[in-house]
């Protein structure tokens, strides 16, 4: 896995109460779904190169483990 960095991000209550809600629909932490948006987003731009597995298809994404 990467290395992980930390930064503090500072967000309008109203969307960090819709990514909790969000988050807990789909069993994730809150870390991890900030995560999960961001990098849909930069793979939808194509800012995101995806790794690729022995046979050159894009290899699964990673599982998220808990952050908070």
């Amino acid at each position: 896995m990467a290395e992980r960095k930390t930064f503090l991000l500072r967000m309008d209550g109203k969307v960090l109460d819709a990514l909790r809600k969000w988050a807990d629909d789909d069993l994730r932490s809150l870390n991890g779904q900030i995560e999960f948006v961001l990098r849909h987003a930069l793979r939808e731009r194509g800012r995101l190169k995806e790794p690729k597995d022995s046979a050159g298809r894009p290899a699964p994404p990673e599982e998220e483990t808990p952050q908070d």
